[in-house]
């Protein structure tokens, strides 16, 4: 069993097209699909579960398309913390989630709060994240260490950017649509990575 799965949840538009209904139908079905995969990794002894929810790139989105995204956050949050919480869940957020509305930044900074002790799993929800801007803020970092006398330029390596990420101590693409993600989806792409023969860059 891997001990950290990252997940891209795409495709909720899509599937609201499909159906004909509004876009905000499919972000709807896909929080429902979020408690379900959740849940599911737990009992499956996954550690780490990554889901990539709102990504820098979002904010091109209708201003009313980003304002439904931002209740739908609440409305997780508001909703199942409690949940969460007591299967002894630990929720992280890689991204600058700063930069979204005050109250959805205190419902975040309290989830992450209340939920930091816990270890049964560790969640990992992306948020206003981009892998640019992630690397800008590693480099900025490093920059400022080098300008403080703490960390010498010339020793800057491949690990030392690693460390200086937001995913540093974090340990699979299916062809399905999120909100239609499921237990079944789940175990078939687990499935799938135990099947194969990891040669790490090797012959």
């Amino acid at each position: 069993m891997p001990k950290h799965v990252a997940i891209i949840m795409d495709g909720n538009g899509r599937w609201a097209k499909k159906r004909r209904l509004p876009r905000i139908a499919g972000h709807r079905k896909g929080v429902e699909a979020v408690r379900r995969i959740v849940r599911h990794a737990g009992e499956m002894g996954v550690a780490v579960l990554t889901l990539y929810a709102f990504s820098s790139e979002n904010w091109r989105r209708p201003a009313d398309e980003i304002a439904d995204l931002m209740g739908l956050l609440r409305h997780f949050i508001g909703l199942h913390l409690d949940e969460l919480h007591e299967a002894g869940v630990r929720i992280r957020v890689i991204g600058e989630h700063s930069a979204f509305q005050p109250d959805v930044v205190r419902l975040i900074d309290d989830a992450l709060a209340r939920t930091g002790g816990n270890d049964r799993m560790t969640l990992v929800i992306a948020l206003n994240y981009g892998s640019q801007n992630e690397l800008v803020a590693a480099a900025r970092t490093l920059a400022a260490q080098a300008r403080d006398g703490q960390l010498d330029p010339d020793m800057i390596t491949a690990e030392t950017i690693e460390n200086a990420l937001h995913t540093r101590d974090l340990p699979l693409f299916v062809d399905r649509l999120w909100p239609d993600f499921d237990e079944m989806a789940f175990d078939e792409a687990i499935g799938d990575y135990l099947g194969r023969e990891r040669r790490f860059g090797g012959l």
